[in-house]
């Protein structure tokens, strides 16, 4: 029989509800048993929908509780710290919800108490778009299949800012911090491929200056940008190009990532697919490695990491860190207009 593992949730957003209720309620032996959400009403809709035990609204009884094993935090990232130190200093493993935090002070802080507690599992959410693949382009690039990289080109390009629909939590920085549009998750996956960034030198414009909150019907400034262009040199010595707009109604470029060495490129298209050109050759679709196309299996992962103490591997906070340090990089650089170096932030 399995060890019994017992979770508590605070924050049953989307995702929340969607994969990590489920995903976790599929294991064998796990027992959901509390849910913290804004309100009691909302919590009790989950509780009756996903089998949850018991509803509060005070965090704290998350934390306190000697029943709960576990946390999982599915908060926007204003709360992220908090709770990740609050759940760890309890006792309690973690996983918390993607992005990492608001800054990357925020997220050493994080770092720092899951360091404390070496015996608790701190995971993070993962970038989800490349698990078919990711293991596939990092053997090829460590195994020097395209050479000596020389460029990445990264872009996430679509017009989705133009439509009317309500404020959403991403678009203001009280919520979000320095987290702006999916660049977290471009530079999460291009870590996981090629190692971590040097420096940054970024522009950004917000062009959709305001919404309607659907919740109150009143107009909200924005405050996060919806356009964004980032020179970064990578500490391998390879310069990328991130390009990220929500503006761009009909973009010309596909979204995904290009990886450029002197023996070949590589592409990566959104959609998790995959294709190879060697130097002065023509591009041919790439299957990943046989046995290492991944899934969806975050809260299998955690559970598994907590029970026979695999490591963390998507996304452990050492990696969650050093995407924060990236974003909030870029972020000081679009103000200020000058070059930043990730060790400096």
């Amino acid at each position: 029989m399995a060890q019994p593992l017992r979770v508590g949730f605070i924050g049953a957003g989307a995702n929340t509800r969607l994969r990590h209720i489920p995903g976790l309620a599929a294991v064998e032996g796990v027992h959901l048993a509390a849910v913290c959400n804004r309100s009691l009403e909302s919590g009790h809709r989950v509780a009756d929908q996903l089998g949850i035990d018991r509803v509060t609204d005070d965090p704290a009884a998350i934390f306190e509780a000697d029943d709960i094993d576990a946390v999982c935090i599915g908060t926007w990232p204003y709360r992220h710290r908090e709770f990740v130190v609050r759940a760890l200093e309890s006792g309690k493993h973690v996983l918390c919800e993607a992005r990492m935090a608001m800054d990357a002070a925020e997220a050493r802080a994080m770092l720092e108490a899951a360091k404390a507690h070496p015996d608790l599992v701190a995971q993070l959410v993962p970038a989800p778009f490349d698990f078919k693949s990711w293991r596939t382009i990092r053997r090829l690039v460590q195994e020097g299949a395209l050479g000596e990289i020389r460029e990445v080109h990264a872009a996430l390009l679509n017009g989705n800012s133009l439509n009317a629909a309500p404020l959403h939590w991403r678009e203001q920085h009280r919520y979000s911090g320095t987290n702006t549009m999916f660049l977290g998750i471009l530079a999460e996956m291009v870590h996981r491929w090629l190692g971590t960034t040097e420096y940054v030198l970024a522009d950004a414009a917000t062009y959709v200056t305001a919404r309607v909150d659907g919740e109150t019907g009143q107009s909200v400034a924005l405050d996060i940008p919806d356009s964004l262009g980032v020179l970064a040199r990578m500490t391998n010595g390879a310069r990328a190009i991130y390009r990220l707009s929500t503006v761009l109604p009909n973009p010309m470029d596909a979204s995904g990532v290009a990886i450029y060495g002197t023996r070949g490129s590589l592409h990566w298209r959104q959609g998790d697919t995959m294709s190879l050109a060697p130097l002065g050759g023509t591009a041919t679709p790439l299957e990943p490695d046989a046995g290492t196309a991944g899934e969806w299996t975050v809260e299998a992962d955690f559970v598994a990491s907590i029970r026979e103490g695999k490591p963390v591997e998507l996304t452990n906070f050492e990696d969650g860190l050093a995407y924060m340090q990236f974003t909030d990089a870029v972020w000081r650089s679009w103000h200020s207009g000058a070059r930043v170096a990730l060790a400096d932030v």
